[in-house]
């Protein structure tokens, strides 16, 4: 079994499901007593959510860069970055170290291109819907139609996530407005929705909407899984 490198904390909400999934899963394929080989840095979030705010970009890449340098002295033989906004970086941080990077956007495009679907809408915080290095990712790369919310639609999921979700909060109204938003792009021609913030497959789910949902965090948690027992 490989062992699994793991950059938490951003939220520790979100870095809780991945420890539990990729165990969960370890074990139920193996059985037994088996758990998961895991190297994890968490950082503190309030500390790069200052950074991100302030616009201090080359920082926030900065402790990036370390926390994966340090993942992989812990003997991790690839990594994750459990959180989508900060692959804003993976360039950098796959640059600095000699273990591979598992894309949480390339794992995503791949079970996306399981089920046939073309056309998807992103949800995530305003940095990943409208950002240079996620859409274009899906699109170029996989080939996949991305929708993106209206600016008041990206203002209403960047708020929930940001003084809600990763604080561990889930409002009714909050999940209703969530799901108000996915069915309008639905109407828009998305076949799919990516959950493209950890966080938000806590509030929303399959059952919740009439689409299929695609939980970044947990199809990147099992990924992982997939390479660790390669």
């Amino acid at each position: 079994m490989k062992t699994i490198g793991l950059i938490g904390g951003m939220s520790w909400q979100s870095s809780i499901e991945y420890y539990r999934i990729i165990n969960q899963a370890v074990s139920d394929l193996l059985g037994g007593l088996h758990s998961a080989k895991i190297v994890m840095v968490s950082v503190d979030f309030a500390e790069i959510e200052t950074l991100q705010i302030e616009g201090r970009w080359t920082e926030v890449s900065a402790e990036m860069v370390k926390a994966a340098k340090s993942v992989e002295a812990g003997g991790a033989d690839f990594l994750l970055i459990c959180t989508n906004t900060l692959h804003r970086f993976a360039d950098a941080v796959q640059a600095a170290i000699d273990i591979p990077l598992l894309h949480i956007a390339d794992a995503t495009a791949t079970a996306v291109a399981k089920t046939g679907i073309n056309t998807v809408a992103l949800l995530g915080t305003r940095y990943t819907m409208e950002g240079d290095f996620y859409k274009p990712r899906l699109e170029d790369k996989h080939s996949l139609k991305v929708l993106i919310p209206s600016e008041e639609q990206r203002l209403i999921i960047d708020r929930v996530i940001y003084h809600e979700l990763v604080m561990g909060v889930f409002k009714p109204e909050s999940k209703g407005e969530y799901i108000r938003i996915i069915n309008d792009l639905v109407t828009k021609g998305a076949e799919g929705i990516i959950l493209g913030c950890t966080e938000i497959g806590l509030l929303v789910d399959d059952s919740d909407v009439s689409v299929q949902l695609f939980d970044t965090a947990v199809l990147h948690a099992m990924r992982a899984v997939e390479l660790a027992l390669e």
